[in-house]
Protein backbone atom coordinates (compact mmCIF):
# COMPACT_ATOMS: atom_id res chain seq x y z
CA UNK A 1 0.00 0.00 0.00
CA UNK A 2 1.65 3.23 -0.98
CA UNK A 3 2.31 6.00 1.82
CA UNK A 4 0.73 9.59 1.83
CA UNK A 5 3.32 12.25 0.98
CA UNK A 6 3.16 13.51 4.71
CA UNK A 7 3.60 10.31 5.85
CA UNK A 8 7.04 9.40 3.61
CA UNK A 9 8.11 13.09 4.34
CA UNK A 10 7.88 12.51 8.20
CA UNK A 11 9.60 9.24 7.89
CA UNK A 12 12.82 11.30 6.12
CA UNK A 13 12.64 13.67 8.75
CA UNK A 14 12.67 11.21 11.18
CA UNK A 15 15.56 9.51 10.28
CA UNK A 16 17.72 12.39 9.67
CA UNK A 17 17.02 13.65 13.47
CA UNK A 18 17.57 9.96 14.10
CA UNK A 19 20.72 9.28 12.46
CA UNK A 20 22.43 12.43 14.44
CA UNK A 21 21.18 11.16 17.64
CA UNK A 22 22.24 8.01 17.19
CA UNK A 23 25.82 8.94 16.83
CA UNK A 24 25.66 10.69 20.08
CA UNK A 25 24.65 7.90 21.93
CA UNK A 26 28.05 7.50 23.66
CA UNK A 27 27.71 11.00 24.54
CA UNK A 28 24.76 9.91 26.25
CA UNK A 29 26.51 6.94 27.98
CA UNK A 30 29.33 9.34 29.48
CA UNK A 31 26.67 12.52 30.13
CA UNK A 32 24.93 10.04 32.18
CA UNK A 33 27.54 8.93 34.24
CA UNK A 34 28.23 12.52 35.41
CA UNK A 35 24.20 12.59 36.12
CA UNK A 36 24.70 13.21 39.76
CA UNK A 37 26.07 16.44 38.79
CA UNK A 38 22.78 17.37 36.91
CA UNK A 39 20.25 19.86 38.57
CA UNK A 40 17.35 18.50 39.38
CA UNK A 41 14.94 19.82 36.12
CA UNK A 42 17.70 18.02 33.93
CA UNK A 43 17.53 14.98 35.91
CA UNK A 44 14.47 14.86 35.58
CA UNK A 45 14.59 15.71 32.05
CA UNK A 46 16.77 12.38 31.22
CA UNK A 47 14.01 10.45 33.63
CA UNK A 48 11.13 11.18 31.31
CA UNK A 49 13.05 10.59 28.00
CA UNK A 50 13.70 7.22 29.41
CA UNK A 51 10.41 6.51 30.55
CA UNK A 52 8.80 7.31 26.99
CA UNK A 53 11.76 5.72 25.15
CA UNK A 54 10.40 2.48 27.35
CA UNK A 55 7.27 2.34 25.72
CA UNK A 56 8.47 2.96 22.44
CA UNK A 57 8.87 6.06 21.63
CA UNK A 58 11.30 8.04 19.42
CA UNK A 59 13.51 10.97 20.47
CA UNK A 60 13.34 13.41 17.94
CA UNK A 61 15.05 16.87 19.58
CA UNK A 62 15.94 17.46 23.11
CA UNK A 63 16.12 21.04 24.62
CA UNK A 64 15.10 22.27 21.21
CA UNK A 65 15.41 26.60 21.85
CA UNK A 66 14.15 29.14 19.61
CA UNK A 67 13.58 32.67 20.11
CA UNK A 68 10.17 31.78 21.84
CA UNK A 69 11.20 29.19 24.49
CA UNK A 70 12.33 26.03 24.98
CA UNK A 71 10.92 22.47 24.48
CA UNK A 72 12.41 19.91 26.59
CA UNK A 73 11.39 16.99 24.40
CA UNK A 74 10.05 16.31 20.56
CA UNK A 75 9.52 12.69 20.37
CA UNK A 76 7.91 10.49 17.81
CA UNK A 77 4.87 8.44 19.14
CA UNK A 78 3.92 6.15 15.88
CA UNK A 79 3.20 8.62 13.67
CA UNK A 80 2.66 11.45 15.99
CA UNK A 81 5.00 14.12 16.53
CA UNK A 82 5.05 14.58 20.59
CA UNK A 83 6.26 18.07 22.51
CA UNK A 84 6.93 17.27 25.69
CA UNK A 85 6.58 19.71 28.68
CA UNK A 86 8.88 17.92 32.18
CA UNK A 87 8.11 19.56 34.99
CA UNK A 88 10.64 18.01 38.20
CA UNK A 89 9.80 18.60 41.84
CA UNK A 90 11.50 17.79 44.87
CA UNK A 91 8.71 15.61 46.88
CA UNK A 92 9.86 18.60 49.89
CA UNK A 93 8.20 20.90 47.61
CA UNK A 94 4.97 20.07 48.12
CA UNK A 95 3.43 21.00 44.56
CA UNK A 96 2.12 19.45 42.03
CA UNK A 97 4.62 19.64 39.44
CA UNK A 98 2.49 19.73 36.43
CA UNK A 99 0.66 23.15 38.21
CA UNK A 100 3.63 24.98 36.33
CA UNK A 101 2.13 24.53 33.05
CA UNK A 102 -0.10 27.48 33.10
CA UNK A 103 -1.36 29.76 30.38
CA UNK A 104 1.69 31.68 29.52
CA UNK A 105 4.02 28.24 29.77
CA UNK A 106 1.60 27.36 27.26
CA UNK A 107 1.47 29.96 24.89
CA UNK A 108 4.93 30.26 24.89
CA UNK A 109 5.59 26.27 24.13
CA UNK A 110 3.03 26.84 21.21
CA UNK A 111 4.89 29.65 19.52
CA UNK A 112 8.26 27.72 19.69
CA UNK A 113 6.79 24.61 18.80
CA UNK A 114 5.34 25.96 15.90
CA UNK A 115 8.80 27.03 14.72
CA UNK A 116 9.86 23.33 14.86
CA UNK A 117 7.34 22.35 12.74
CA UNK A 118 7.88 25.14 9.58
CA UNK A 119 11.36 24.38 10.60
CA UNK A 120 11.70 20.88 9.82
CA UNK A 121 8.66 20.66 7.34
CA UNK A 122 6.11 18.65 9.68
CA UNK A 123 2.74 20.59 9.05
CA UNK A 124 1.20 17.61 7.46
CA UNK A 125 1.43 15.69 10.37
CA UNK A 126 -0.25 14.86 13.54
CA UNK A 127 0.91 17.17 16.29
CA UNK A 128 0.09 16.35 20.32
CA UNK A 129 1.48 18.44 23.53
CA UNK A 130 2.08 16.36 26.33
CA UNK A 131 3.49 17.32 30.17
CA UNK A 132 5.56 14.88 32.01
CA UNK A 133 5.47 15.60 35.65
CA UNK A 134 8.19 13.77 38.15
CA UNK A 135 8.29 13.84 42.04
CA UNK A 136 11.97 13.06 42.97
CA UNK A 137 11.95 11.78 46.80
CA UNK A 138 15.30 11.79 47.03
CA UNK A 139 18.67 11.87 44.46
CA UNK A 140 19.29 7.98 45.72
CA UNK A 141 15.64 6.56 45.15
CA UNK A 142 13.42 6.63 41.94
CA UNK A 143 11.38 9.74 40.74
CA UNK A 144 7.63 8.94 40.54
CA UNK A 145 6.44 9.63 36.89
CA UNK A 146 3.10 10.76 35.80
CA UNK A 147 2.49 11.22 31.48
CA UNK A 148 -0.10 13.91 30.90
CA UNK A 149 -0.86 12.70 26.82
CA UNK A 150 -2.85 15.74 25.13
CA UNK A 151 -1.95 17.61 28.43
CA UNK A 152 -2.94 20.64 26.83
CA UNK A 153 -4.40 22.50 23.14
CA UNK A 154 -2.00 24.78 21.81
CA UNK A 155 -2.74 28.38 22.36
CA UNK A 156 -3.40 31.47 19.80
CA UNK A 157 -2.35 31.01 16.12
CA UNK A 158 -1.41 27.10 16.43
CA UNK A 159 -5.05 26.09 17.09
CA UNK A 160 -5.27 25.02 14.04
CA UNK A 161 -3.63 22.08 14.92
Amino acid sequence: MPRSDSRSRFGRNLRKHFRRLTLCEPLTRIYDQFSNQLTLGQRGEREAERFLLRRGWITIERNYCDHFGEIDLVMADDETVVFVEVKTRAIEDGTSPAEAVDEVKIERFTKTAQGFVRRFGLEECRLRFDVVAIKWPDTNQRPSIEHFAAAFEPAGEFQMF
